[in-house]
């Protein structure tokens, strides 16, 4: 049984373990799924190099559906890294997306879906980066699983420690603004790894389209967590 079938079957035998990431209550919260691909037209590179008109626009968006969050973007081939160097490599580009991204409002509380600890966390502060991220280890009866909660605010870093005891469903962080979170409106990327490779407070969030099937190994859809 590989990995990803384990998490698929400890999910399904132990429903009782898995917490929440946000706030959510399914009978009347509504999900507002965001395109970020070339297919959305109406998202110009105008609109996505300005932090604010980027901003007003999501904000937009789950307005007028009536949505408490935006939704979306495990696996997205994405158009809107083109506007960040972070993004590019010499042969060829960045754009597939590794997580699953919640879009809502900054301040909101971001929650530890399973019992942990702290592994790493550290401020990415640089355009399109990560800004604010915590890493969280997991031990799911022997499978070893990570959590990697992005875009936060500053102050969610003050006071943690690596190795420090985490809880199902305790807060651990809240959403940054466009100021501190990498300079994009305010959302959490979620993302598991089964392998973290060495990395402290930081994890591909996006990777090279040829590396898709690499990526996939150790990176499995965040909706099975998320459960929206």
């Amino acid at each position: 049984m590989d990995q990803h079938q384990k998490l698929k079957t400890y999910l399904h035998n132990h429903p009782d373990a898995v917490g929440k990431v946000v706030d959510y209550k399914a009978g009347t919260d509504r999900l507002c799924a965001l395109d970020f691909t070339a297919a959305n037209t109406e998202l110009t590179t105008a609109i996505i190099a300005d932090n604010q008109q980027f901003t007003q626009w999501v904000g937009d968006k789950l307005k007028a559906n009536n949505c408490r969050y935006g939704i979306g973007g495990y696996l997205e081939h994405r158009t809107i890294y083109a506007v960040s160097a972070h993004f590019d490599t010499e042969d060829e580009p960045r754009r597939l997306h590794l997580g699953v991204d919640i879009w809502g409002a900054d301040g909101t509380p971001i929650y530890s879906p399973f019992d942990g600890v702290v592994h790493s966390f550290q401020d990415n502060n640089n355009p399109g980066d990560y800004g604010p991220c915590i890493i969280l280890q997991h031990n799911l009866n022997g499978l070893t699983l990570y959590s990697l909660y992005g875009h936060l605010s500053r102050k969610s870093l003050d006071g943690l420690a690596v190795g420090q005891s985490i809880k199902k469903n305790e807060q651990i962080a809240t959403l940054g603004d466009n100021t501190e979170n990498g300079q994009w409106p305010p959302h959490l990327h979620f993302q598991l790894m089964f392998d973290i490779e060495g990395k402290f407070g930081d994890y591909p969030g996006v990777c090279k389209h040829s590396e898709m099937e690499k990526y996939k190994r150790n990176v499995p859809d965040p909706g099975l967590v998320l459960g929206f």
